[in-house]
């Protein structure tokens, strides 16, 4: 079966008219008719924290009642049958949106990017670094006469540069 469109949720989505694979058991019941479907799916988006194209599979079990009538059932988002017609879309959308990841992830330890410059931290490697920071508040105080007081500590931090 095709997959509907705007099967979306933030950073990922069920491409339109992507192969969903179903799996559906129907049951005559007294209130109407108990649909337990199973759904996979491709899910393609973007890592939340890297910004890198990513597609993963999505799996999802449903149990809906869709009953003879309007109203047969007390709970006023259910389904209806239409005549002799089930409509399985909705409750299949239902289901599928609900299991998309808000946040997906390339991999779980994905780094992401440099807060600085942007690049990805998986590809720059652990010795990427712009040195330390200054908070631009306090760089006033870096030219009075407390800055030649800095600990041995203080200069290891900075790499040995001089403040001035």
């Amino acid at each position: 079966m095709p997959a509907p469109a705007e099967l979306r949720v933030g950073l990922a989505g069920v491409p339109e008219g992507a192969d969903l694979e179903l799996t559906v058991r129907l049951e005559a019941v007294t209130e109407g008719v108990l649909v337990t479907a199973t759904a996979q799916a491709p899910v393609t988006g973007e890592c939340a924290r890297c910004l890198e194209p990513l597609a993963q599979q999505v799996e999802v079990s449903c149990q809906e009642l869709f009953g003879y009538a309007p109203g047969v059932d007390a709970d006023a988002d259910g389904y209806a049958l239409d005549g002799d017609l089930l409509d399985l879309e909705p409750a299949l959308r239902d289901a599928l949106v609900l299991a998309l990841p808000l946040a997906p992830l390339c991999r779980d330890d994905c780094p992401g990017l440099c807060v600085e410059c942007g690049v990805q931290l998986a590809k720059a490697g652990p010795e990427h670094s712009h040195g330390p920071v200054i908070d631009p508040r306090w760089a006033g105080l870096q030219k009075t006469e407390l800055a030649q007081y800095e600990t041995e500590t203080d200069r290891q931090a900075r790499g040995g540069q001089d403040l001035n």
